[in-house]
């Protein structure tokens, strides 16, 4: 079920929803990739294999899309923020409940219905791994909202998780700012 796809050149992958994807009103964040992690497909995303493709689309004053199912029709909201840090490929945007597409998507992510993110791309480097292959530069198209999963063990944050999160970087914060008052 899910997993890696390829057609018209453009692969794509998918992530679970779990303790990495945060849903707030209409904002969804999340890690669309995990770097190390060995897919269903047996492809490893390494560090720093998006940083030229974002580069690229910022420079261009450019997005990435956030699409339904990878459906280039179908977009259902904008990412924000897409960056990647020492875990993977963070995103963070807001599904547009204005949109049909987006309204539905919103109401299967709140009830469970949808737990995956998955990315849309094209490899531009990669070498022969033990059971796939060691993608090292991707050039990154779209992120979707997916039914089905490529990369289950991915993190994703819940609401209570988010929280925990915040209440962490909280007292973290606080903690500083205590050291450099003394």
């Amino acid at each position: 079920m899910g997993g890696h796809r390829q057609a018209f050149g453009l692969e794509t992958k998918y992530c679970a929803f779990g303790d990495g994807l945060a849903l707030s009103d209409c904002v969804i964040e999340g890690y669309a990739s995990l770097f190390g992690a060995v897919d269903q497909g047996g492809d490893v995303v390494q560090r720093g294999a998006y940083d030229g493709s974002l580069r690229r689309i910022a420079r261009g004053g450019r997005r990435v899309k956030m699409l339904w199912q990878h459906d280039p029709t179908r977009p259902i909201g904008v990412w924000d923020e897409v960056r990647e840090d020492e875990k993977g490929l963070y995103v963070r945007g807001r599904v547009l409940s204005e949109v049909q597409n987006g309204r539905e998507a919103l109401a299967l992510l709140e009830a469970g219905a949808i737990d995956g993110l998955s990315i849309g791309y094209r490899t531009l480097r990669s070498e022969k791994a033990a059971a796939g292959r060691s993608l090292l530069e991707i050039d990154l198209w779209e992120v979707s909202v997916v039914t089905f999963p490529m990369l289950p063990e991915a993190r994703v944050q819940t609401g209570e998780d988010a929280v925990s999160d915040i209440a962490r970087d909280l007292a973290e914060a606080f903690a500083a700012a205590r050291e450099q008052m003394t």
